[in-house]
């Protein structure tokens, strides 16, 4: 048994949404989040700077003394190195892995869809993964670099009418596609799930990389023998660098029923 909290950090808000689902399948576990607010998007930069802030964000973690380290980010777990993160002294993953097992486990047509953002797309981590598994995949990938920005600034109620239309444009070559699986390559898409879902329709199953990330976590955990052993009363703390108002105007809309615990603004750029 480990009593150390689980990291995890993203450009932004978005990896809350790997937290809520974190804390519902370990709920006696303590979570440290990182949020670089400052900094968001990354998916828009290029690779250097992108690994920079990745190593920024994990030294932070590092110094919170955590026993494992989540990049609930498709941007970062599309970029950083795999040689780096296997010398890390905690164990680490992003959400590429347990998100590509699920859509091959999902589809049935093998016509496999992939949003994210345009370091994500570009890197085509995703398909690699995918097609190792299911060499015979046919793989439909699109950027959609304004969905960040319209989940961390609110624009997620049900029927917004500008992200409606946003969801449209970037989608309407996927549903031509007639892709039957669809990854949410980004822990901000599962805000936009929803209206996401309508417009692709029901036939169309949607894998949220966060949810399956924080399953294959609670796998991992338990065969390291990191779990702290407790079934309730876990605790979160969170950190931003940029003024924390923000987060708690949308924390409630991320984490839900989980919503709530202490949060700081630190300066990122130290670390």
């Amino acid at each position: 048994m480990d009593p150390r909290p689980i990291g995890v950090f993203d450009s932004g808000l978005g990896g809350l949404t790997a937290v809520r689902q974190l804390r519902r399948v370990l709920p006696g576990e303590d979570i440290v989040y990182f949020g670089d607010t400052g900094r968001v998007p990354y998916g828009s930069r290029g690779r250097d700077t992108i690994v920079q802030y990745a190593r920024q964000d994990i030294r932070f973690l590092l110094s919170r003394d955590v026993k494992f380290i989540i990049a609930a980010c498709g941007t970062v777990s599309s970029t950083y190195p795999p040689e780096e993160a296997a010398r890390l002294p905690v164990p680490y993953t992003g959400v590429v892995g347990a998100t590509a097992r699920a859509a091959v486990d999902a589809t049935h047509n093998h016509r496999i869809g992939i949003i994210g953002t345009a370091a994500t797309v570009r890197s085509g981590s995703y398909a690699a993964v995918i097609r190792d598994m299911l060499p015979d995949v046919q793989i439909f990938a699109r950027a959609c670099p304004m969905f960040v920005p319209l989940v961390e600034n609110g624009y997620f109620n049900d029927g917004n009418p500008v992200t409606k239309l946003i969801i449209a444009e970037y989608l309407q070559e996927l549903k031509d596609a007639g892709v039957d699986t669809l990854i949410l390559g980004c822990t901000h898409y599962p805000l936009l799930k929803k209206m996401i879902g309508d417009f692709m329709g029901d036939a169309v199953r949607l894998v949220d990389s966060g949810k399956v990330t924080a399953q294959a976590t609670a796998a991992a955990l338990a065969d390291l023998g990191l779990l702290n052993g407790k079934t309730d009363g876990g605790t979160a703390h969170y950190y931003v660098s940029d003024t924390p108002d923000n987060f708690a105007e949308l924390e409630q809309m991320f984490l839900g029923e989980y919503a709530g615990g202490p949060v700081e603004r630190i300066a990122i750029e130290t670390y």
